[in-house]
């Protein structure tokens, strides 16, 4: 969490905006509020008067005209709050829908945010953080009406008796002061429980999408220990945060009841000593008791409004982060795009030299796994790195960002699926079936369809939860292969099938992909030996160079350490 001044005042810019792009909902549900507290305000006065006018002189027709202005006044306060309260609740909505979507626009941004935050972090800004960011919206017509209410029942009092207006006047300036010290500690401790939440969320996120290898190696414990630990720390700061706004919230409501209290018991002494009519003192004691709202809501709404700036923060970390890529504008063209690579240092990767021709099958044996990962994220995201890679003869991290996804398409190994449909995580849409067909019957994910005889409405849960670690690859694979880039880079495709699915992956793959003067280039990094007999040649990485190549079979014949690595 960015608790620099910078942060505060970005946080503070949200908070400005979601004010003035909602201004029109947002004054018109304020000043109905108003209108509504007003109303309220004034029944204690309007009971008073008639008790005065009507009861003390037993006057029939002036009971009935002030139980009628009562009753128009209930008509006014219920129509009030109801419309106001629909236009505050409309804007409330819209603004939260629009700070998630500014969230995830900045999330999902081809040239990547940098955030600094993990996924569970962001999932908790965008859901949770775009919330109580718009909660504002709530916080302003509660104020305003509060003080709405305040003033006229002190102008009423001050009315009826001067030290009891005064009192009002001044003693509730005075408990707001005293209680709003205590706001920068509510916003730190609030602050610092929104991040150890995210912290916790996004560990817990990683660990279920990986309990399968942890369990295969035996780690879950591991892992559970250290999410326990970050779930401590959780729970101690929502405890410190929770403590505070307690007794801050204990303390203004005592404050405020001490406050209600005295103005009756001071009413009460002038009552009997003559100084206030009986309808006067009704409503000076209904005023005080009506008052002990709008005073508690005063009193306990600048720590909502520390919660909502903690949150307009951490949202204004995501919106205002800076690119991980710099802005491309090159547009190089999609005919007979290859992919060069020359003296590329980044991570293991020691002076890489590796050179993807149109129309050529490359498979990439890493000796380490890292040097495996390193390219693969080099190609996703090319920065940080020393050497030139061009794609199309263009420097890639100069190319627009949707033209370079266009033209190059990283599958990493670990990929998600959505919640929809099969056919809605292949394809974005359905105007070519033959396409849609031939990329899934090449990743060999046909057969998953025939498992439901909703064919490609078959549902898919979050993550592919509802599927088989092969059948999530598969379709995986049919979604890259569906897009049909010039340069496609797959990493393990075929890790999670068996030894006859694979093979028909590899022969799926060469056919959909290199056929005749197809002039697609695809680099499949894997040591499955049915992917790499279908490529045009092999490229060996060692100690992050290239340490040899040939052919598949070449290989296998002729270098020991292809074979321990390959043929085992």
């Amino acid at each position: 969490m960015n608790r620099s001044g910078s942060g505060s005042r970005s946080g503070s810019r949200i908070l400005r905006r979601v004010i003035s792009r909602n201004g029109k909902r947002l004054w018109t549900g304020t000043a109905l509020i108003g209108v509504h507290q007003a109303c309220e305000a004034s029944i204690p006065i309007l009971i008073g008067v008639t008790v005065d006018s009507a009861v003390g002189p037993g006057d029939g027709m002036s009971l009935i005209l002030w139980v009628s202005v009562l009753a128009l006044l209930f008509v006014v306060l219920n129509l009030a709050y109801r419309f106001g309260s629909r236009q505050l609740m409309k804007a409330i909505a819209e603004e939260a829908h629009v700070l998630r979507v500014e969230v995830a626009a900045k999330i999902l941004h081809p040239r990547g945010a940098q955030t600094g935050f993990r996924t569970g972090d962001l999932l908790t800004v965008s859901t949770t953080d775009a919330d109580e960011t718009s909660y504002l919206l709530d916080y302003v017509p509660r104020i305003a009406g509060s003080i709405v209410a305040t003033i006229i029942s002190a102008v009423t009092l001050l009315w009826i008796s001067v030290p009891l207006g005064l009192t009002v006047l001044v003693a509730t300036p005075i408990v707001l002061v005293v209680l709003q010290i205590s706001a920068p500690l509510i916003t730190k401790r609030v602050a610092d429980q929104q991040a150890q939440a995210g912290r916790a969320t996004s560990l817990a996120t990683d660990l279920v999408t990986g309990l399968r290898p942890l369990r295969g190696i035996g780690a879950q414990d591991a892992a559970a220990d250290r999410y326990r630990a970050v779930s401590r720390r959780s729970l101690a700061a929502t405890l410190r945060a929770s403590r505070t706004q307690g007794t801050y919230q204990a303390a203004s409501t005592t404050l405020s009841t001490l406050l209600a209290c005295g103005i009756a018991v001071m009413a009460g002494w002038f009552a009997l000593t003559g100084r206030i009519t009986v309808g006067q003192f009704i409503t000076v004691i209904g005023s005080a008791q009506f008052l002990m709202e709008p005073f508690g809501l005063l009193a306990i709404v600048p720590s909502w409004v520390a919660e909502a700036r903690a949150s307009a923060d951490r949202v204004a970390q995501v919106t205002d982060a800076g690119m991980v890529l710099p802005e491309g504008v090159a547009d190089p063209s999609e005919e007979r795009c290859e992919l060069r690579l020359t003296g590329v240092r980044h991570g293991p990767l020691e002076g890489l030299d590796l050179h993807v021709r149109p129309g050529e099958l490359v498979g990439v044996v890493a000796n380490r796994p890292a040097d495996a990962e390193a390219l693969v994220k080099l190609l996703a995201v090319p920065t940080g790195f020393e050497g030139t890679v061009l794609l199309a003869g263009v420097p890639l991290e100069d190319i627009e960002r949707s033209r370079a996804r266009r033209l190059l398409l990283v599958e990493p190994h670990n990929t998600d699926l959505f919640t929809g449909t099969i056919g809605t995580n292949v394809a974005l849409s359905d105007d070519q079936p033959a396409l849609l067909s031939d990329a899934l019957a090449a990743a060999a994910a046909d057969d998953v369809l025939s498992l439901s005889a909703d064919g490609l409405d078959a549902p898919v849960a979050e993550r592919g939860a509802s599927l088989s670690g092969g059948q999530r690859q598969r379709l995986a694979l049919a979604r890259a292969l569906h897009a049909r880039p010039p340069v496609l880079v797959l990493h393990d495709p075929t890790t999670a099938v068996d030894a006859v699915t694979e093979h028909a992956i590899a022969q799926g793959i060469r056919a959909l992909r290199h056929g005749p003067d197809s002039g697609f280039a695809t680099i499949v990094i894997t040591s499955s030996p049915a992917l790499l007999a279908v490529t045009d040649r092999v490229v060996v990485l060692g100690e992050g160079v290239v340490t040899t190549e040939g052919s598949h079979a070449e290989l296998g014949t002729d270098d020991a350490d292809y074979r321990r690595m390959v043929l085992r």
